[in-house]
């Protein structure tokens, strides 16, 4: 009998080993992505990386939200509406201090540069030329209106003319002259300017001369370039460039979020071949995430790799 409970014993000792050694178990974990619009950089990046975690954690494929932006994701996840967003840091920055200890972070993704976009057969080659002219300012609710509101007043253009339209909308309405110039921020490129730019030919408008206005507004905002050749342009151009987060309610149980983060940073090859904004996801970047905390699972995962 003693060695029928010496085995029964071993055989106990492995079950409870192997299970762990398999990891927590998601079964049932329903995820919703709030991720902005179709045809935009946080889209594109939404859709593979719902297809890596599925994968991973073995759930359902999470769903991808289309929303209007970094506000209309940030009030999902707040009110329950959204269990992961992409939130353009400025905006984190403000909920941070608005909601302290509801929102916390997995990483620092990709950043996103202003595009100020007019018809390459337009008469406008400053900022400043577009007084009183009708600007698409983005969709409302989103991380776009909210920079564009901030770059008209620093400009001096309260007098602007504004009209709230996703991208798709108003690159469309830019082709047929119905708007004089729009504003979006996303990663480089970003395909449907890519598309409109072949299709229509566009020009991106430098903003050198408005930084040091857009900086006072906020430390997140960073000066960088847009290489000419990233939509076939003339040269280069001077612009604002944001990072984003990946943000989840502090709720969520610290062994989803490490899971998750460790499924982004699996994922890179999928994500960059999504979008090539996701070459620069990186684990040294991604705990940059001030003033956002980041999760302590995410935490938990960074230790790990010794960041």
């Amino acid at each position: 009998m003693r060695w029928r409970r010496t085995v029964a014993a071993v055989a106990a000792v492995l079950v409870t080993a192997l299970t762990a050694a398999c990891g927590p178990s998601f079964e049932g974990l329903h995820l919703r992505i709030a991720s902005g619009a179709v045809g935009g950089v946080y889209n594109d990046l939404a859709q593979a990386l719902s297809g890596a975690w599925a994968g991973d954690l073995e759930v359902d494929r999470p769903q991808v939200l289309a929303t209007q932006g970094s506000r209309d994701n940030l009030n999902r996840v707040l009110t329950g509406g959204a269990d992961v967003a992409f939130v353009a840091a400025d905006l984190a920055a403000e909920s941070a201090a608005k909601y302290p200890g509801k929102l916390a972070a997995l990483a620092r993704i990709h950043d996103d540069y202003l595009h100020i976009v007019v018809r390459a057969d337009s008469p406008y080659t400053s900022v400043a030329m577009l007084a009183g002219r009708r600007i698409a300012v983005g969709s409302p609710e989103s991380g776009v209106e909210y920079i564009a509101e901030r770059v008209l007043h620093v400009a001096g253009l309260d007098n602007a003319d504004p009209q709230q339209l996703g991208l798709e909308d108003s690159l469309k309405a830019l082709e047929d002259h119905r708007i004089d110039a729009l504003f979006w921020s996303g990663g480089l490129p970003t395909p449907l300017i890519t598309r409109y730019t072949q299709k229509v030919g566009l020009r991106l408008l430098d903003m050198a001369s408005l930084m040091q206005g857009m900086q006072a507004y906020s430390p997140v905002y960073g000066t960088a370039t847009i290489p000419g050749s990233t939509y076939n342009q003339a040269g280069p151009v001077t612009t604002l460039v944001v990072p984003n987060f990946l943000v989840v309610p502090t709720t969520m149980s610290n062994e989803v979020a490490e899971a998750l983060t460790r499924g982004l940073y699996d994922a890179r090859p999928a994500l960059a071949e999504a979008n090539r904004a996701a070459l620069s996801i990186d684990v040294h970047p991604g705990i940059e995430t001030e003033p956002l905390p980041l999760h302590p699972g995410a935490m938990a995962y960074y230790r790990e790799q010794k960041v």
